[in-house]
């Protein structure tokens, strides 16, 4: 009763938390840059860290469960020194998803200064009004990305701001579209014949990256059923009558065992998580 309700009240938070973003960016405030799809971004992070924060506590509801199954508070215990490791994890996977989120909107930059330029625009004008269509980055709008809009829209050093933005995660294509700024401006080459070759070649190494991680799926797979055969061998002992809860968690040979399975499955964990990396590279 004590995990239901805890869950009920965060699923409860996470609605209200989204109601209220949705609230305070639907009108009346001021101008955010990018538009509705700012706002609905906002939003987005929003769900994300609620969603984020019930996953945190899921793992003291599950250390719980198992501390009143096997009358142990070791099961408890161990859930709340897996919250900081999960979280840690969570926040791992948000800014990879935050760097794939910022390399598609680098795409983007570039596909829309492009039309804005065969449109008749100047360059300034167009990565102005490409960048309020496409916002870089996740969230609100950033320090670098600021400043790339202030030197598009008053002729400051475009470069200069385009290469500090490409410092963040993701943004590295935006070291590109400074070099194409800089050689049509000091060598009169064509802008948009430039950053037309550079969402080309982003868009290539994009899906060359999406395509490798589909090839590693397979393995990574792997690993979480890997991962999760002890818990079947729990639910099989259990289910033949060996009570195996009582004997991991109240005899000293369990408490034993429990720590070297606790260890092999971390060691088992993080030597494939190597072999993934190593692929990825």
């Amino acid at each position: 009763m004590l995990c239901a309700g805890t869950a009920a009240w965060a699923l409860a938070e996470g609605d209200r938390a989204a109601r209220r973003a949705r609230g305070v960016l639907a009108g009346g405030g001021p101008p955010v840059l990018g538009g509705p799809v700012r706002r609905e971004r906002l939003v987005s992070a929003v769900r994300v860290r609620a969603a984020r924060w019930r996953e945190w506590w899921a793992c003291l509801g599950a250390g719980l469960v198992l501390a009143l199954l096997g009358g142990s508070v070791v099961p408890l215990a161990a859930g709340a020194v897996a919250v900081p490791l999960v979280r840690r994890r969570l926040a791992v996977r948000q800014r990879e998803r935050d760097r794939c989120a910022r390399a598609a909107e680098v795409i983007a930059l570039c596909g829309a200064a492009v039309g804005e330029l065969r449109a008749g625009a100047q360059p300034g004008q167009a990565l102005a009004a490409a960048l309020r269509r496409t916002a870089v980055g996740p969230g609100a709008p950033g320090p670098a990305e600021t400043a790339v809009l202030a030197a598009a829209a008053f002729g400051g050093d475009v470069p200069g701001a385009l290469r500090q933005a490409a410092r963040e995660p993701g943004a590295e294509g935006l070291a590109g579209m400074a070099a194409c700024w800089r050689i049509s401006v000091d060598g009169g080459a064509g802008l948009a014949a430039g950053l037309d070759r550079l969402e080309g070649a982003l868009r290539a190494d994009r899906d060359r990256r999406e395509a490798l991680r589909a090839q590693l799926a397979g393995a990574r797979s792997t690993t979480v059923v890997l991962a999760l055969l002890p818990l079947v061998g729990l639910v099989i002992g259990t289910g033949l009558g060996a009570d195996p809860l009582r004997v991991l968690l109240h005899t000293p040979v369990g408490w034993g065992c429990l720590l070297a399975g606790g260890v092999l499955e971390a060691l088992g964990l993080l030597w494939c998580r190597r072999i993934v990396r190593a692929g990825e590279r």
